[in-house]
């Protein structure tokens, strides 16, 4: 019989959560900036209506008025994450003792991929193999992995990589593996032994099977070791292309059915490549998600769905129970819709030289929309409510099926075939015709950035969401290693964020309105990053080609307004800077990341923007790539040593260089004046501004000059723009003086 202390026992914690104290500072400098930005406005002002202004020198400060109005603004967007960051920690280990493991929810996990050339089916195995080997109740997970490539290759990926999984699940329980992607543990430190060397031993056989069928591009009858799988592969006619074909469902593992080599339940494993046809939308990565959601609802309906990009792999098999620590403490929050993971990169080389950690992004800006109404969706390492995915919390919207209803519960098996028949149905590509998929139900059309635009337009719907962050990293990625393909992915971003920006849901206009001023502008800073480019691209060329003329445009050095500018650089930088460091990185690393800023400026974010405003005057765009997976060996090793990867033409490495080159003619030109005994007191801070952005640009220099290795700038880039920059030095004396 329990005693009375027992019976008023308060229950086990499943988590907690504090704000950061560095709030307060952070609101207080925000104060101080403000009004040093409205001071820098009277000073515009003033400079504006000075009677003795030529239309040069008034086109100069209006300019410059446009930049620090762009700068500013986005700046104010940056604070609203530092107004209420929110630090959460969770207690898997109670999460047992409060609900039993039987009760845990069915879990239903998303995996994407569009091409197996630049997304290697041996990489998306991996991941597929790290989340079945949750430590989870296996017959409570599916695994669907879109093929929005609709390739045999990745098809025969999976057909081997069900065979392998009946002997890693089992080899990761029993050894208590944390590392559960096979790829990932082989190339740790692990323990050898002779179950060990068995395992990887079949693991080598089966990447040996992949990558040798990949080189030949098809599955030859030597791969095909049953009836049922050539079976499987029975749609793949000669008709059959990427981008016209019938859809294909093919149930790998059944987990009522198969078993691991212990005798214990295999996951499901679920193939999905849905119909294409030439003729007919198809909504790039937010149709593939559909598409699954649909397709798992008539399979199995789990009530929670995580997903994850293909090179997304586990690096915790216990990062469910930390989720569900979150969605069944009901004092989290009243509309809990998703649950956010950081994204964590694997193999970034000790500088980051690309700034592909977006650790501001990723790790820092979530915990200040935690504070708020919750972080938003970065794409992949997300947990949803299956429900928060049919409107909002009060506003639920039915599909246009009951079979598709969240509440439904499946009973038939998934390899019954009133279901795949269903699910084939599902999956075509006119299914979504005359219905509320992409607008009301599922993940949101109308943005490049799908991610981004769903997870705006649940929070507008009411749905709230949590940033959980633990020590371990719950997932790791891949990240480009070449500069092009790091812009390239930029570039898709830019576009695809300004398509919600200026869109009826404008976060600035409908945001305001539905989630608060606050977490509005959060989602703000993101749907109007392209406009970095505006001042870096103003700031980039008008101080320099000033100073070249030996045109002062900004106080002297000796002015008391020149405090005012100094204090709002050093001020900005500061504060990011310790921001970094704060988030357990490196000056080093926070250096490189405000370098990729401003070319990124110069780049992906300007010819992003350009992309937009075409798309929307009916001029034909480019359109959704994949950002490449393959790794170059000699890339890999440049990109190990910290050497940046030019080597591929590019128009946007064609504006870099002419930028580099403007700013060193300008600083050496400017540098030489004052040498002579120039106005040093009148142009210091354009000095300044070309001799830092010439201190950024030292990788573009020693990749025109000096290099001679396959990543260096392309020889015809350097000397166009050589061209054009002093070109454009000749335009800017000729137009400054006149």
């Amino acid at each position: 019989m329990a005693t009375a202390t027992e019976k008023h026992k308060p229950p086990l914690p499943l988590h907690s959560h504090r704000f950061l104290r560095r709030r307060y500072f952070n609101r207080a400098f925000a104060a101080i900036y403000i009004l040093s930005f409205l001071a820098l406005l009277y000073h515009h002002t003033l400079a504006l209506s000075k009677e003795t202004k030529t239309l040069v020198s008034i086109s100069v400060s209006i300019c410059l008025l446009i930049a620090d109005l762009f700068l500013f603004f986005m700046w104010s967007t940056t604070q609203c994450f530092r107004m209420n960051p929110l630090v959460r920690k969770v207690f898997p280990e109670n999460l047992e003792k409060v609900v039993s493991r039987e009760s845990f929810p069915a879990l239903d996990i998303f995996i994407c991929t569009a091409d197996p050339y630049k997304e290697p089916p041996l990489t998306v195995i991996n991941t597929a193999l790290s989340v079945m080997a949750y430590d989870y109740p296996t017959q409570k997970i599916s695994v669907y992995v879109s093929d929005d490539g609709g390739s045999q290759l990745t098809l025969f990926a999976f057909l081997e990589a069900a065979k392998f999984g009946r002997h890693w699940l089992p080899f990761c329980r029993e050894n208590s593996i944390m590392e559960r992607c096979p790829d990932a543990y082989f190339s740790s430190n692990y323990s050898a032994n002779s179950k060990t060397q068995h395992i990887k031993m079949m693991y080598e056989k089966m990447k040996l099977r992949v990558e040798s069928a990949a080189a030949k591009g098809e599955i030859a009858d030597e791969y095909i070791s049953s009836e049922q799988e050539r079976t499987a592969f029975s749609k793949w006619t000669p008709g059959f292309t990427r981008h016209q074909h019938p859809s294909v469902v093919q149930v790998l593992l059944d987990s009522r059915q198969d078993r691991d080599i212990t005798g214990d339940s295999m996951p499901n494993l679920i193939y999905l490549s849905r119909e294409k046809s030439k003729t007919s939308p198809h909504h790039f990565k937010g149709g593939a998600l559909n598409a699954l959601l649909r397709v798992s609802a008539v399979l199995t309906n789990a009530p929670v769905i995580l997903t994850l990009d293909c090179d997304m792999f586990s690096n915790d098999p216990h990062t469910v129970q930390r989720v569900l620590c979150l969605f069944m403490d009901h004092s989290v929050r009243p509309n809990l819709g998703y649950i956010q993971l950081p994204q964590i990169f694997n193999g970034l080389n000790k500088a980051d030289i690309y700034g592909c950690e977006f650790k501001p992004l990723f790790q820092m800006n979530p915990r200040g929309m935690d504070g708020q109404k919750g972080p938003n969706y970065y794409g992949t390492g997300c947990f949803f409510l299956r429900r928060a995915l049919f409107g909002g919390p009060s506003s639920r919207v039915q599909p246009e099926i009951p079979e598709l209803s969240p509440d439904q519960v499946v009973k038939a098996p998934i390899t019954s075939a009133k279901n795949l028949t269903l699910a084939n149905l599902v999956a075509g590509c006119n299914y979504e015709n005359h219905t509320n998929w992409g607008s009301k139900i599922g993940f949101k059309y109308g943005s490049l950035v799908e991610d981004y635009y769903t997870g705006y337009r649940l929070v507008c719907e009411g749905w709230q969401s949590a940033f959980c962050d633990p020590e371990r990293p719950a997932f790791l990625g891949d990240i480009p290693i070449s500069l092009n393909d790091a812009l390239s992915q930029t570039k898709r971003w830019s576009v695809g964020l300004l398509e919600v920006a200026f869109s009826k849901f404008s976060p600035i206009t409908f945001g305001v309105q539905a989630v608060g001023f606050l977490e509005a502008h959060c989602f703000g800073h993101y749907a109007f990053w392209p406009v970095w480019s505006v001042p870096v691209a103003i700031y980039a060329f008008l101080p320099q080609l000033s100073l070249l003329n030996n045109m002062p445009i900004f106080p002297k050095a000796s002015d008391p307004w020149f405090y005012l500018y100094a204090f709002l650089f050093l001020g900005a930088y500061i504060q990011e800077c310790l921001d970094f460091i704060l988030a357990k990185s490196t000056f080093e690393r926070w250096w490189n990341e405000q370098r990729m800023w401003l070319i990124r400026g110069l780049t992906s974010y300007l010819f992003g923007t350009i992309e937009f405003f075409s798309k929307l005057v009916g001029i034909p765009t480019q359109g959704f790539n994949v950002t490449s997976k393959v790794v170059d060996d000699e890339q890999g090793k440049r990109y190990g040593q910290g050497i940046f990867e030019f080597g591929v033409p590019s128009p946007m490495f064609l504006l870099l260089s002419v930028a580099a080159i403007i700013n060193l003619i300008a600083f050496l030109g400017g540098f030489l004046e004052v040498l002579r005994g120039g106005n040093l007191d009148g142009l210091f801070v354009q000095l300044f501004i070309a001799g830092f952005a010439v201190l950024n640009s030292m990788p573009l220099y020693e990749a025109m000059v000096l290099r001679a290795d396959k990543g260096k700038m392309p020889t015809k880039t350097t000397i166009i723009s050589a061209f054009i920059a002093l070109g454009l030095c000749v335009m800017g004396s000729f137009m400054l003086r006149t």
